[in-house]
């Protein structure tokens, strides 16, 4: 255990320590997180999280009926869908002049109800 004297934020540690044993058996771990902040950005932005949290509710949406609920235009609608599908966090399937999306797996459903309920602990 190495240990130096350091005057730090009151967040921190008042003294550098490193606990080798540790850090020889986590840092591996690290590279598992490597494009998961992707699933993060996407559902950072408001109207994607209100898009994502829309189509938790139903087995598929049109991008006309999410821009209804959410109360923005078509446009800005398909635009953050596309996001979402390019993200691979939702998928999409044409039925004639229709686009309907869904949630792409049960994953992300988990995550937004998980966040959810954080949320109002």
């Amino acid at each position: 255990m190495n240990q130096q004297l350091k005057k730090l934020s009151p967040d921190s540690c008042e003294v550098e320590c490193t606990h080798p044993e540790v850090v020889k058996r986590v840092s591996p771990l690290i590279a598992q997180v490597e494009g998961v902040e992707t699933i993060f950005k996407a559902l950072s932005d408001a109207t994607r999280m209100k898009i994502i949290y829309a189509l938790t509710q139903e087995d598929e949406l049109c991008v006309c009926d999410v821009a209804a609920i959410i109360g923005i235009s078509t446009a800005t609608a398909s635009h953050h869908l596309r996001l979402l599908r390019t993200m691979g966090i939702a998928k999409n399937r044409k039925q004639g002049k229709l686009v309907y999306y869904s949630v792409k797996d049960h994953h992300i459903t988990d995550l937004v109800k998980i966040a959810i309920e954080h949320h109002n602990e």
